[in-house]
This record gives C-alpha cells, structure tokens and sequence, in this order.
C-alpha cells in the first residue's frame, strides 16, 4: 500500500456512510466500505445527538481500511466490480453479506 497511492471519499447514506477508495494513479476497481452512522438523523434531532454514532473516518481510519481491504483480496488496479465491506465497531471490514 505504501508504494501506492489512493484517494477516498466519505458519502452518505441511509443509516450508513460509505467509505469509497480507488487508486490514484489507475482507478479501475473500487472499494466501498459501509459504516453505520447517525449522520443523516444528526439534522433531524438536532442538537440532541448524543445517542447517535457519528463516527468520523480521519485519514488513520482511512489508511487502514485501505489496508484491510487489499489483506482481504481487493486488487484496485484489476477492472471489475466494487469490493464491498462492512465497518465494525472494533475498526476491523468484513465482506458484505448481500
């Protein structure tokens, strides 16, 4: 990974936000990673927002979702359909169950 580099986003989704990587210099294949969030129910129960996750991916987070994922088999340079993975509480992806 360190020889690599890659850009990231951070989009919303309903009950999630969704981590979506690729590689800077070839994007072929992404990853997304789905990470439970309140951020969406943080505008409607706003400012009462202290049982919601809001959990903020920093650059660290970012680094190593990126390296769990290419542990777990993603090749961002191979064409193909995104890799997709659930966020865990403890930091750790596991693959989607779909």
């Amino acid at each position: 990974m360190d020889e690599c580099r890659y850009r990231w986003v951070i989009s919303p989704a309903s009950g999630y936000v969704v981590f979506v990587a690729e590689s800077a210099n070839d994007p072929a294949r992404k990853v997304e990673v789905y990470i439970g969030s309140g951020i969406n129910q943080m505008w409607l129960e706003f400012p009462s927002v202290d049982g919601l996750n809001l959990k903020v991916i920093t650059p660290k987070d970012a680094a190593a979702i990126i390296r769990q994922a290419l542990k777990l088999g993603w090749i961002p340079d191979e064409r193909g359909a995104p890799f997709v993975f659930d966020y865990h509480e403890d930091g750790s992806i596991s693959r989607r169950q779909v």
